[in-house]
């Protein structure tokens, strides 16, 4: 009986290795400012209808000048979300 031909077998080569990949986190330029914006004029609204007893920033909203300068800390809050 004639001998079947043997094949030979390539070389092992190794997978590539896995390479770390380098993600630059890279936040836009706007978000930080606006962030920070958000959060001064929140906070200088409610000082200003405090130190002025109700009168300023606008006599008109009344205590609800409170929810307003929470509401442009709240918006800075959501901006920061955007922050990488």
């Amino acid at each position: 009986m004639p001998k079947s031909r043997i094949r030979k077998k390539a070389d092992y080569t190794p997978p590539p290795s896995k390479q770390a990949t380098n993600l630059k986190l890279q936040s836009r330029g706007w978000v930080a400012p606006v962030m920070l914006a958000m959060f001064i004029i929140g906070l200088a609204w409610i000082v200003i209808f405090y130190v002025t007893d109700g009168s300023l920033p606008i006599h008109a909203l009344r205590n609800w000048n409170i929810v307003v300068g929470f509401g442009f800390i709240a918006a800075g809050f959501g901006v920061s979300t955007q922050w990488k």
